[in-house]
Order: C-alpha cells, then sequence, then structure tokens
C-alpha cells in the first residue's frame, strides 16, 4: 500500500514570506492537494539571532492571504532540538560520525592551502579516525558526519533528473557546532523524517543540500524521500531577481491590490504548466498538477503579465465579492482610510456596487479600482486634473450650461434614458457625441477616464450629478 503523500513548506523566519518561498509552498500545496495528502508548515528557527515572532506571522498571515491552508499545527524546528541531538548521538554511536577538535586557525590554513593549490576549500579529515585521546585540551569539539568516501551519491529527482555527485567531493559536514546546537541539514533531515514527509519539493539551490541529507538518511536506515528541485525565479530580464523584478513580500503584493486567485495562478505558471492553459482556477491547478509538468529551466516574473491576469480575475468577480476584497485592501494603502470613512456613510456602498461593473473593466488591480473611483464620493467642488480643465475651459462649460436644463427635465433617471437625452441634445447642437460626453465626464467626476459617462450619470444619482454641473 502507498503512503500518503505528505509535503511540507519549511521558511527560515527571517524576513517576510517572499515570492520565490511563496511559489514554493503553492507548489508544495497543490501536490499535497491533488493527491488527496497533507502540507506541513515547520519553520525552520534555530538561527536565534535572525528569527521572529513578526517574521513568524508574516509568513503565516502571507500563507493565509494567498489561501493556502496547512494541516496540523505549526512546527518550531528549534523545539525539537533536543531530538536532534539525539540523532547525532546515534550517528555517533554508529560510527558515521565523529568528534572534530580542529581550531579555527587550523580551519583557516585548510582554506588557504586549498585557495593555492585551486582546490575547493575543503575539510581535510584530520579527525575522521583519530582515537578519542588524542583529543587536546580546552576545545569543545564539533560533530562531524562521516560522508562515504568513495563511489557516488545519486540524487533521483522528479524535476533535475538524476544528479550525480562524486563522493570524495562532499567533505565531512558539521552536524553539531561546538555550542551544541544542530546544523541545518541534520535537523532538516530528522524533521521530515519524524513528519513522515514523503515528497520535498524545493528550490534548485538546495540541490547539493539533497545530496548531503541523503546521506545521512541512508546512514540512519530511514527512507530518502521523493526530490522535486524546482527552478528559480528570474526577472523579466532574465537577470536574478531583485526588488525591482518583484521579489517583495507577498503583503505587499497585497497591498498593490492583487486578488489571491490571481496571484495563485501567476504563481503555478511561473515555472509549471499544463499544455497551452495560462488562466486556470484552483481547483483545475489541483486537478492538474503533477511534478512533472515543473520544467527545469528558470521562470521569468513579468509584472505586466501579473497585472493583465489580475485584470481578468478581476473582471469575472462578482461585483459584491470585489467590493469586500477593496474594503479588506484599504487598511494597507495609501488614502485607504479616508474611503473607508467615506463608505460608512449611508448609500456610499451601494453607490459603489452600482458603479462596480464599470469601474471594474478598467482597472487591473484594486488600487486602480480605488483610484478610479473617487469620484464617487469627491466633495463639491470638484478638484480638477488638468486635462478634465482644459476640456472644460476649450468650450466645455458652455455645452455644459447648454445640457443642463436639459437633465433637470429628466425624470427618469435611468442609464437609457439619460443618454438618449444627452444623445438628443448632440444632434440638436449639430455637435459629435464625443464634444459633449468628454467635458461631460469632466464635470462629473474631474477627470478624463471613468466608467461609461452614462453609468456615472446614473450611480451619481440626479441630485449629485446636476449639482456637480452647476458648480462650473
Amino acid at each position: 500500500m502507498t503512503a500518503p503523500v505528505v509535503t511540507r513548506f519549511a521558511p527560515s523566519p527571517t524576513g517576510y514570506l517572499h515570492i520565490g518561498g511563496a511559489r514554493t509552498a503553492l507548489f508544495n500545496w497543490l501536490f499535497a492537494r491533488a493527491n488527496g495528502g497533507r502540507m506541513l508548515l515547520r519553520i525552520e528557527d534555530t538561527d536565534r539571532e535572525r528569527s521572529t515572532e513578526g517574521a513568524i506571522q508574516a509568513i503565516k498571515d502571507g500563507l493565509t492571504w494567498l489561501g493556502l491552508d496547512w494541516d496540523g499545527d505549526v512546527v518550531s524546528q528549534y523545539s525539537r532540538v533536543d531530538r536532534h541531538r539525539e540523532v547525532v548521538q546515534q550517528l555517533l554511536d554508529a560510527g558515521h560520525a565523529y568528534h572534530c577538535y580542529c581550531s579555527p586557525e587550523e580551519l583557516t590554513a585548510m582554506r588557504e592551502l586549498a585557495n593555492a593549490e585551486g582546490r575547493p576549500p575543503r575539510y581535510d579529515g584530520r579527525w575522521r579516525d583519530r582515537p578519542a585521546g588524542d583529543a587536546p585540551e580546552g576545545i569543545k569539539p564539533v560533530v562531524r558526519f562521516k560522508s562515504p568516501q568513495q563511489g557516488e551519491t545519486i540524487i533521483t529527482d522528479q524535476v533535475q533528473g538524476d544528479v550525480t555527485y562524486a563522493n570524495d567531493q562532499l567533505d565531512d559536514l558539521i552536524i553539531l557546532r561546538s555550542d551544541g546546537n544542530p546544523t541545518y541539514n541534520l535537523s532538516v533531515v530528522v524533521d521530515d523524517h519524524d513528519m513522515g514527509v514523503t515528497h520535498i519539493v524545493r528550490g534548485v539551490d538546495h540541490l547539493t543540500n539533497a545530496a548531503r541529507q541523503s546521506q545521512i538518511y541512508k546512514a540512519m536506515g530511514w527512507d530518502v524521500p521523493v526530490m522535486a528541485h524546482i527552478p528559480l525565479i528570474h526577472g523579466a530580464d532574465g537577470a536574478k531577481l531583485s526588488k525591482r523584478h518583484g521579489a517583495l513580500g507577498v503583503e505587499a503584493y497585497r497591498d498593490m491590490g492583487y486578488l489571491p486567485p490571481a496571484m495563485r495562478n501567476y504563481l503555478a505558471r511561473l515555472g509549471w504548466s499544463h499544455g497551452d492553459d495560462e488562466v486556470f482556477s484552483t481547483e483545475q491547478m489541483i486537478e492538474w498538477f503533477t511534478l512533472d509538468g515543473i520544467g527545469k529551466s528558470a521562470a521569468r516574473f513579468d509584472f505586466a503579465k501579473l497585472e493583465n491576469l489580475n485584470g481578468l480575475y478581476m473582471r469575472d468577480t462578482p461585483d459584491g465579492e470585489l467590493l469586500d476584497a477593496l474594503i479588506a485592501v484599504l487598511p494597507h494603502v495609501d488614502g485607504g482610510a479616508a474611503m473607508l470613512s467615506a463608505l460608512d456613510e449611508p448609500g456610499n456602498k451601494a453607490k459603489l456596487l452600482a458603479a462596480m461593473p464599470g469601474l471594474k473593466e478598467r482597472a487591473k488591480t484594486l488600487i486602480e479600482l480605488q483610484t478610479s473611483s473617487q469620484f464617487l464620493f469627491a466633495k463639491r467642488p470638484l478638484a480638477m486634473e488638468e486635462k478634465a480643465a482644459g476640456l472644460l475651459d476649450d468650450g466645455g462649460r458652455e455645452v455644459m450650461a447648454g445640457l443642463l436644463p436639459v437633465l433637470e427635465k429628466q425624470s427618469d433617471w435611468t442609464v437609457e434614458s439619460l443618454e438618449q437625452a444627452v444623445r438628443d441634445f448632440a444632434t440638436a447642437q449639430d455637435l459629435k457625441l464625443g464634444k459633449v460626453a468628454q467635458p461631460l465626464r469632466a464635470a462629473l467626476t474631474g477627470s478624463t477616464q471613468s466608467p461609461p459617462i452614462f453609468d456615472v450619470l446614473a450611480v451619481l444619482g440626479r441630485e449629485e450629478a446636476l449639482g456637480r454641473l452647476k458648480d462650473l
């Protein structure tokens, strides 16, 4: 009987949940859900100086915002340090590890000699087989893993294929520091084994660690999990991802107005594919996700593609849900508090909801939606953008003065009747519709960009729309 799939996401809490970590979490989550398994969350907080509670919370908040839930309690790697030391002792007792008493000066001399001879700096194994009686006084030893010196270590990777390491190129890594704290490679192996992890999905930068870790698994007589090392993410220009490319925390994407389903879709396409499909629901991702759909080459992060995809999701999101998403992001963005206050006023939420179909057709982010909806709550007289003021100064006010009495006679304040009245006015004045609609948009919104102008008239309501025209 095949063991149930168990994956894990194991970030270090030394900062925010960055975009590469978010994609790793997504791939683990998708693979677990696709196979009816579980995804565990382990915080690798053994670096006590750099690990902070704030960073741990940021990671959990980022995963929650993305809609990636984990199974069971969050595991702290640091809390398991006694278990890690126990395994170190087992390795010592079995002859798979040894105490090393090299001084810092000796290690420095080894590195300098290797550099001088053009070799990679490696520990030379001088304490590998020395008797304990040779131990010098006054030096606290480290514990090193006794790595095989002959043959090869082969990683059968689900993404990278078979990757072979010559054992004589892998020196004896430290598994317990002189202060008694276990090192990363030892702790990861013990935790993954004890947590029942069957599949390790992580960045390709961990591939060398995989060789060392698989040796520890075998020394302990444990099964090596299936491994899949996913490609790195580069910028749109092919360079290593940096902040200018999008190497930001997940919360930054929330604050830029992206929708979680759009982010999940976009992140899934960074390195994974399903035919030519570009847009797919989370349910489809779960149904289709396989490790062999992950490519070897680095993925490219492109803000323009993310924005376009987010725009598609916004247009497909029901108006009420989009309003809720906008309200959720407002506490985190400039001008958000003022808009929340405006939305608390009677009738304003309904007004925004009524305008949503026209607003979301033009917006690619929630921030653009916030900006483009400001006209709904603007105080009179409106502040005019430069181009809008130019339209009114260039004969627009005179046209609006003629239109005002026509609109005042309108008893049926609906999109259809208002459009007909404005079109009839334009025809009577021998004007193209744009010569009326453009200054009307400026007068009602203070801008040259808005939802369809007849929608604007209807949403503002008779009293507010006429009032703004009278202010000119």
